[in-house]
């Protein structure tokens, strides 16, 4: 496993009115959320790879639709640079993943339908009012990437 990566295996409460699923806690990772987004992505589609200089991402895959999650260090003096992890995680697989920056990460939907999942990052996208630049290095805009998604 990726050193600083946190993986929480998420639990469902069913009853017969649906499900519940906590997904975060102020007290439980460390991780301080700075807002908040959901995402639908179309079935074979990947996201990313791409990291962060200064972001932490904290994505919640809970469905509906299924993903592989990829992760590559990409920190330098950290042990397994440039190795590859992948695991299925989504509505099969409830999972909430911190990504420290330097981690390269993408995901691609691999549900016959769309997948959902949301991210609480530790950065506001864009700054304070959207002004900054996008802490963003996007590994898939580079042919010469040695990271990919299959």
């Amino acid at each position: 496993m990726i050193e600083d990566v946190i993986i929480k295996k998420l639990e469902r409460r069913k009853d017969e009115r649906g499900w519940l699923c906590e997904v975060w806690r102020r007290d439980e990772r460390g991780h301080a959320p700075a807002m908040a987004y959901i995402s639908k992505t179309e079935p074979g589609v990947a996201r990313g790879p791409h990291e962060h200089r200064e972001q932490a991402d904290c994505f919640i895959f809970t469905g509906p639709g299924n993903f592989r999650m990829h992760l590559w260090e990409n920190r330098r003096g950290k042990p397994g640079l440039h190795e590859l992890e992948t695991m299925d995680v989504g509505e099969d697989n409830p999972c909430m993943i911190i990504v420290p920056p330097g981690v390269v990460h993408g995901y691609k939907c691999i549900s016959a339908e769309p997948g959902y999942y949301v991210n609480l990052p530790s950065h506001l996208y864009k700054g304070e009012g959207k002004q900054d630049e996008i802490d963003e290095i996007r590994w898939e805009q580079d042919p010469d990437s040695p990271f990919k998604i299959a």
